[in-house]
């Protein structure tokens, strides 16, 4: 599931939509990727607040969750990648290409495919504990990469 933790659909609706699922397939692995809300790029008040509820939902319902803080997609834009403004496209082929390095082993064959019930052994040491770090590098503008 990707969604956001502070807009009111983001949460609201992913909120009923994990629960729903949780109760029809229970054991079956759900793998959730979210944004996780920044003051830099907020387009509400209360993304905060959307976002301390959802929490409890996100313990309570999915399996493994990786969180993309917003504020630091917005920093690495900005500095790494040498955009005076990022925009949310900016942002958003940022994220994409983040997740899709994390989900490669998922989608192709390979001696490292697994499916989502190895990806979530390997990732998640207990059952609360479900928030992987996400990492990515190189992350260079393209004026610097051909110097």
């Amino acid at each position: 599931v990707f969604h956001s933790f502070g807009g009111g659909t983001g949460s609201g609706f992913a909120s009923l939509l994990l629960e729903r699922l949780s109760v029809d397939y229970g054991k079956k692995s759900k793998l959730g990727f979210s944004i996780y809300p920044a003051p830099q790029v907020a387009t509400a008040i209360v993304e905060p607040y959307n976002a301390v509820l959802y929490t409890h939902t996100t313990l309570e319902h999915c399996d493994c969750a990786f969180l993309v803080d917003n504020q630091a997609i917005y920093d690495i834009a900005k500095e790494n990648l040498s955009i005076e403004r990022p925009t949310y496209t900016n942002l958003n082929r940022l994220i994409a290409q983040i997740i899709s390095s994390i989900t490669a082993s998922l989608r192709f064959d390979g001696a490292l495919n697994v499916d989502l019930n190895e990806f979530q052994t390997n990732l998640v040491p207990y059952p609360r504990i479900h928030f992987p770090l996400a990492t990515y590098a190189p992350l260079v503008s393209a004026e610097r990469a051909y110097h």
